[in-house]
């Protein structure tokens, strides 16, 4: 199918005018309905807004594709809609929408509609196809614009693909005749596969044209991998672009300088993509398992903190699965007695024990799962043999009574995180220090070398360094946070609880669940434990700004619009299922009142949480932690979200009040 194909008349407005980025998107839900093609708005904006929520579909130079498939659609369409002043869809480059395209299609309807977007995605990159677009008078003028130039793509295309044997015949002449004409590779992609992939892919073609160059672009996109790069193209390339924001194959790239940075400099710096790729001022790529050190593949300018951040967060998401069903299998097991799994208590019972001895286990691996995925994070899989063992020795149920562990102190979770880090480290000396090992002896040192080295040198570490100090800090935190006053408690709940709502799942929110987490799995190795107040307090608070939103819209439902207003509901069962991350799309279209609000609501019902004295024993489950029996004082949990989540929600409303005009009241 022809991208012009799917462009009609009636959904074709040039005198768009929509107040944001959900109104915009309501707007033409409606109008889609209204032509017959759609038999149900909410649902489809709902499809919409979770594609928004991945990444935003604003694709910079003042073009917006929002796209979603749906059961409600019921042939694959576009909608466009120009708006002279423009739409803030958050797009990469800042601009805001003034060319808007809708793309919908059935569920199931296959990848027809992501090629017509890949179409799409090229024509509008051309600068003549936009000012077209910007200048036309009706919407047969648009659909003419698309047609020709779709038409125009498909010629070049064509042509293409005979210039792609062609490149491959000029190579081999190249090296008889020394043809000087450089030829650039590049790979795109981008979390979705649809429409930055393609635009990246369009902007580089374009711009390595436009010098003369030859080119080829690998598009790993929704429908698989297009244009694939093949080894006599990586052989011959004068220099090598990967934008991408997901991982693509790499080890074909061993031993060649390659540009990594991400899809949307492929869209707005092509130039100078090109010219770095081919000055050689990338770095030399290598495999895992190459001889030399491996070089950062997290992208270009990507600052020291951030690539610690992700190291981390890589560790911690790999560890909450472990956590999550650890403690909520003790805590069930608590639903007989808090010593029911004691053999030697009056309430004991086998079922508990059973509970009790399963979820202890999946805690345990809490440590060395954390500080093993840090240093696969860091260094591929020989990071994850050595971090996890240096995991391992961090955690205090195995050190007990293990010959010379004896004698060493635990490190818990401190420990852990420092084991993590080691890891990397670790392997990054060891390939430095098997530099000079001959290449026919390459395949000894991921599957020998660095194991048995990276294992014994991290042994050492840890026992005879870092436990000690390590378990020096975490006592200190721990017997601090249990004498401390009451008073203090409440600030410490003000901190963990508002926290998680300065960012909702970003680097605040993280480093209180991280903080939180740590401290319960300590709480969790003494027997009888209740849990962690601090984490009780963590949990309520990233509960309240999903649930505050839902109560503002259900008190007033015109403070949002009528799509926001809609989802707003859902965010009752996120809020009580402890999904934070179900505020951002409302605090994202309003921050500067919408973030305030949740962080002075979730901020209380941490403090309230830390006064009457909330425990938990799991990390996760909101509601459902209570329900397992995993919340001490049950009432105290409810009554400090419940709280917070009014608070949040009265101040949330004040302040959009007071935000609108005249004729928006």
């Amino acid at each position: 199918m022809e991208v012009y194909e799917l462009f009609h008349p009636e959904l074709i407005q040039l005198d768009f005018n929509a107040s944001n980025k959900a109104d915009a998107l309501h707007q033409l839900a409606e109008l889609l309905k209204k032509s017959g093609r759609l038999s149900n708005v909410e649902d489809f904006e709902k499809a919409l807004q979770k594609r928004e929520d991945q990444s935003t579909t604003g694709v910079g130079d003042e073009i917006a594709i929002p796209h979603a498939q749906d059961k409600s659609v019921t042939e694959p369409v576009i909608v466009f809609a120009r708006q002279n002043n423009g739409v803030e869809w958050e797009s990469f480059d800042g601009q805001p929408a003034k060319l808007i395209f809708m793309i919908a299609a059935p569920t199931g309807a296959g990848d027809a509609h992501l090629k017509a977007l890949a179409h799409l995605s090229g024509i509008l990159m051309k600068p003549e196809a936009k000012k077209a677009l910007l200048e036309a008078q009706t919407p047969t003028d648009v659909i003419a614009i698309l047609k020709q130039y779709s038409q125009k793509a498909d010629e070049t295309e064509k042509a293409e693909d005979k210039v792609e044997a062609a490149v491959e015949a000029d190579l081999t002449a190249k090296e008889a005749s020394k043809d000087e004409t450089p030829y650039i590779l590049a790979v795109t992609a981008c979390p979705t596969g649809i429409a930055h992939t393609f635009m990246a892919a369009e902007k580089l073609k374009s711009a390595a044209e436009a010098k003369g160059y030859h080119v080829k672009v690998e598009t790993n996109g929704q429908a698989g991998v297009e244009h694939k790069l093949t080894k006599k193209d990586i052989d011959a390339a004068d220099g090598i672009i990967v934008a991408a924001d997901k991982n693509v194959p790499m080890a074909r790239f061993d031993g060649h300088r390659v540009v990594i940075t991400k899809v949307a400099d492929g869209i707005n710096i092509p130039d100078q993509l090109i010219e770095r790729a081919l000055k050689g001022e990338a770095p030399i790529y290598h495999a895992e398992g190459s001889s030399d050190e491996s070089d950062d593949e997290s992208g270009e300018g990507e600052s020291i903190g951030r690539k610690i951040y992700k190291h981390l967060m890589n560790g911690v998401s790999h560890m909450l699965p472990f956590v999550v069903a650890g403690g909520l299998l003790i805590a069930l097991s608590f639903f007989w007695g808090i010593n029911s799994a004691n053999p030697d208590s009056d309430s004991y019972n086998q079922i508990a024990a059973m509970l009790n001895t399963v979820g202890g286990f999946s805690f345990s691996m809490m440590l060395p799962v954390l500080a093993g995925f840090i240093g696969q994070s860091m260094a591929d899989r020989p990071g994850l043999v050595v971090g996890f063992i240096g995991g391992l020795l961090a955690n205090p149920t195995v050190l007990s009574g293990q010959g010379i562990l004896a004698d060493s102190q635990p490190s818990g979770f401190l420990g852990a995180l420092v084991a993590g880090f080691l890891s990397g480290g670790i392997i990054y000396v060891l390939r430095l220090a098997f530099k000079w090992l001959p290449k026919s002896l390459e395949g000894l040192k991921p599957i020998l070398l660095y194991p048995v080295f990276g294992v014994l040198l991290m042994g050492i570490l840890m026992i005879y360094i870092v436990n000690a100090p390590m378990a020096a800090i975490m006592t200190g935190l721990t017997d601090f946070l249990t004498n401390m006053n009451e008073g203090s408690k409440i600030l410490v709940g003000i901190f963990a609880g508002g926290m998680m709502a300065i960012d909702m799942g970003g680097p605040f929110n993280k480093a209180a669940y991280v903080t939180g987490t740590g401290l319960l799995a300590t709480a969790m190795q003494t027997p009888g434990s209740h849990g962690s107040d601090i984490m009780a307090a963590v949990m309520i608070g990233g509960m309240v700004p999903p649930v505050a939103i839902a109560l503002s819209a259900t008190i007033d439902r015109n403070l949002w619009p009528k799509a926001q207003a809609d989802s707003a509901l859902v965010n009752y069962v996120m809020g009580a299922a402890f999904i934070t991350e179900g505020a951002i799309p409302f605090a994202a279209s309003n921050p500067l009142k919408v973030i305030p609000s949740m962080v002075v609501g979730s901020a209380l019902a941490g403090a309230i949480s830390m006064g009457l004295g909330v425990y938990s024993a799991a990390p996760h489950g909101g509601i459902f932690a209570l329900l397992f029996g995993g919340i001490t004082n049950p009432l105290g949990f409810l009554i400090a979200w419940a709280a917070g989540s009014i608070v949040g929600a009265l101040l949330l409303i004040i302040l959009l009040r007071n935000g609108k005009t005249k004729e928006e009241k």
